[in-house]
């Protein structure tokens, strides 16, 4: 059984769709989520997508290219993924074990489109050189392309040819690349929190990270990540509560605190 010329052209345009979402306004579209769904619709089993695309929700929370490291493909994966079980008819779990590997093996052609982008950038810096703004929009608009080509390009050839296709580049890649790539995306994440730590103000509000820590590394079977960022916001609210008495206080007495804690006197 084989997916009709309309419906991969559909399923391709909804990519496009969910790439410029994705590095646009995030409004949803380029999630699992949305993706397996709009997929099972398409293809007559909205049940199927919304199950694949439930669970592939789940293994992706948190998960976000910090310092710009790459993850996977989730939205291709979602998307080949939920199709094939349609099409094979073997459930919602073929469909999810088929998407994990897709979204992994995509993950490179991430990396290709972000390095192919840079030839519009560095143009674009030119452009700005010479005082050609029109240029520099115009080289930002066909930045798109290689973001939405390095999804379009494998969604469209995994529709049209079947998981064989995946399968057989999967045999094809040697072992020690595979094994080069799991290490280097293993890096990049745990490099990419440590840039962003480097620039949060930890040394101010440490008290609030090793609390964090704590739950999440000791507490985890009664702690989830959601459970954390609740208690996150707890204390963000009783920080920022206690800030404004600290204000309302120093008004009353006359003086004004600065950022360095430091009271400056205010001549009546």
């Amino acid at each position: 059984m084989t997916i009709s010329f309309g419906i991969i052209i559909i399923l391709c345009l909804y990519t496009v769709v969910g790439v410029l979402d994705q590095i646009s306004i995030q409004i949803g579209p380029y999630t699992p989520l949305f993706a397996a769904t709009v997929t099972g619709l398409v293809m007559g089993d909205l049940k199927t997508g919304l199950t694949i695309g439930a669970t592939l929700q789940l293994m992706t929370l948190g998960v976000a290219t910090y310092g710009g490291a790459t993850v996977p493909d989730f939205l291709s994966g979602a998307i080949m993924g939920t199709a094939y079980a349609i099409l094979s008819g073997n459930g919602a779990e073929y469909g999810i074990g088929v998407a994990v590997p897709i979204g992994l093996l995509l993950t490179q052609l991430d990396i290709l489109g972000r390095m192919t982008n840079t030839f519009f950038q560095h143009k674009a810096d030119t452009y700005a050189a010479e005082g050609n703004f029109k240029g520099v929009e115009r080289c930002n608009v066909l930045g798109i392309l290689p973001w939405t080509l390095s999804r379009v390009i494998p969604v469209f050839i995994g529709l049209a040819f079947g998981e064989q296709v995946v399968k057989l580049i999967n045999d094809w890649i040697p072992v020690w690349v595979m094994s080069g790539l799991k290490a280097a995306g293993a890096i990049l994440p745990a490099m990419g929190i440590a840039i962003l730590m480097r620039y949060l103000p930890i040394k101010k509000y440490w008290p609030y990270f090793i609390i964090g820590f704590v739950l999440l590394a000791f507490g985890s079977e009664f702690f989830s990540v959601l459970g954390v960022a609740l208690v996150g916001v707890a204390l963000a609210g009783m920080y920022v509560k206690n800030q404004s008495n600290n204000k309302a206080v120093a008004s009353e007495n006359g003086t004004v605190t600065y950022e360095d804690d430091e009271e400056v006197e205010i001549d009546e």
